[in-house]
């Protein structure tokens, strides 16, 4: 059985795993995805022990002025993660720090279209 929360250890929220993350992550693009991650096993850092993924979501707000249009994008990025975290869990590692960032100033036409991009940019991972 798949496990498809999004529990609260799991969510990005330390300023010295984001520090880390833009300091050492590696970035990636997929139609109007753009993720930075980086995996702690892989590339174990000094003082960072995390014992599961940490996932972050970010709009920015010089596209969407409204926090409303922010907040509809984000919660739309963490459902399509939070369904498919297996497949990311697979490509991005178990004990990975990842940020996902809408790139576009045009609001994601349906879900559907959003979570092609989210599956697309977990699979083109090189």
């Amino acid at each position: 059985m798949t496990d498809f929360k999004f529990p609260r250890e799991e969510k990005l929220k330390h300023k010295s795993e984001i520090d880390l993350l833009f300091a050492k992550g590696k970035w990636q693009t997929c139609g109007n995805l753009r993720i930075i991650s980086i995996d702690l096993e892989k590339k174990p850092q000094e003082g960072f022990v995390i014992p599961n993924q940490k996932f972050g979501v970010s709009v920015s707000k010089r596209y969407f002025k409204k926090a409303v249009d922010r907040n509809r994008i984000k919660r739309l990025l963490r459902e399509a993660y939070r369904l498919n975290k297996e497949i990311f869990t697979d490509v991005f590692g178990g004990k990975s720090i990842s940020m996902i960032f809408w790139i576009s100033n045009e609001k994601p036409s349906s879900f559907q279209s959003l979570e092609e991009n989210f599956v697309t940019l977990c699979k083109s991972k090189k």
